[in-house]
């Protein structure tokens, strides 16, 4: 069942991707994809690129460590995928895992399903003879694009297992800017029913942090008025809380930075390059930024794969 706030929700996907597009335009990493999600780039702001340079750059690090570890014999669960890109870029760096989930509200997934459908750089990947598509997904040997409601975990378990998943396979989650949207309670059964379910899997989360001061208040209220309600913002205030959520729910152990250190350790010769790409006149408002942005990342290891050795190094 759609929500009021759900609009608003939905629109932070177009929000992040136009945003993923400029600065991919401008070198800030590179993804051949997003171009055939995303028509038009706009301007932004440099501490804005940089951020999404952070943000991305953190994900991947975590993401491939994994894949590393498990020698790609795993899946990647991506709930509220939006149009993310991934999924292609593993492909073309011949680092995909054996599956690739995306999970969206129908609204995303119908508009992703008919991007691929009508670009054939999309489709390069896919086998067509057991390529399938519906108006809000896509299913494939190694890739299912499925809508769903996050907040219905046992539709999300149903969907997923119809579509081949393996409970036993080592499985990271990924979750960018979502659980924030989700109220407390509906994240918690989320974040349960993963831990609960998979005993060779991380979890790797992506949101807001530190929202309690007047910096973070700022930005709840500029999304409130946008009718996009960050309910989970108070939920885990700081670094630490992120931590204990996950332990408190079935996660054997967890991490946590926020974006200011994750910046920091990513390689120091990329981020002299990206530096080099445009001038910051503020570079204190650009960690003030990073500083109410985290990556957390719990696992559950009783296949002794080395999780506890993922991280920034």
């Amino acid at each position: 069942m759609m929500h009021s706030q759900d609009d608003g929700v939905i629109a932070t996907n177009d929000d992040a991707s136009i945003c993923k597009r400029f600065a991919v335009q401008l070198g800030y990493w590179q993804d051949n994809y997003i171009q055939h999600f995303v028509k038009n780039a706009e301007r932004k702001a440099p501490e804005i690129n940089r951020g999404y340079y952070a943000r991305v750059k953190g994900i991947e690090t975590i993401l491939l460590q994994f894949l590393e570890l498990t020698k790609n014999v795993c899946q990647v669960i991506n709930l509220g995928s939006g149009f993310d890109t991934r999924y292609w870029q593993l492909k073309e760096a011949c680092r995909s895992p054996k599956t690739f989930y995306e999970v969206d509200f129908g609204a995303v997934t119908s508009r992703k399903c008919m991007a691929i459908r009508r670009r054939k750089p999309l489709q390069a990947y896919f086998n067509e003879q057991d390529l399938q598509y519906g108006t809000d997904g896509i299913s494939a040997s190694d890739y299912h694009l499925i809508a769903s409601d996050l907040r219905n975990v046992g539709e999300l378990d149903q969907k997923l297992t119809a579509r081949g998943l393996e409970k036993s396979l080592p499985t990271i989650f990924i979750m960018e800017c979502v659980m924030v949207y989700l109220h407390p309670q509906e994240a918690e059964c989320v974040i349960k029913w993963a831990g609960e379910s998979f005993k060779n899997a991380v979890f790797l989360n992506y949101e807001q942090v530190n929202m309690d001061d007047t910096f973070g208040k700022v930005m709840i209220n500029n999304l409130k008025r946008r009718q996009c309600d960050l309910q989970g913002a108070l939920a885990c205030p700081t670094v630490d809380s992120q931590v204990e959520r996950f332990k408190r729910l079935s996660w054997s152990d967890a991490n946590a930075l926020d974006m200011s250190t994750v910046y920091q350790r990513l390689p120091y010769e990329d981020r002299q390059r990206i530096e080099r790409l445009e001038m910051l006149d503020e570079v204190d408002l650009f960690y003030q930024l990073l500083n109410h942005y985290c990556i957390s990342w719990a696992f559950n290891d009783e296949g002794q794969t080395g999780f506890k050795n993922l991280g920034f190094h």
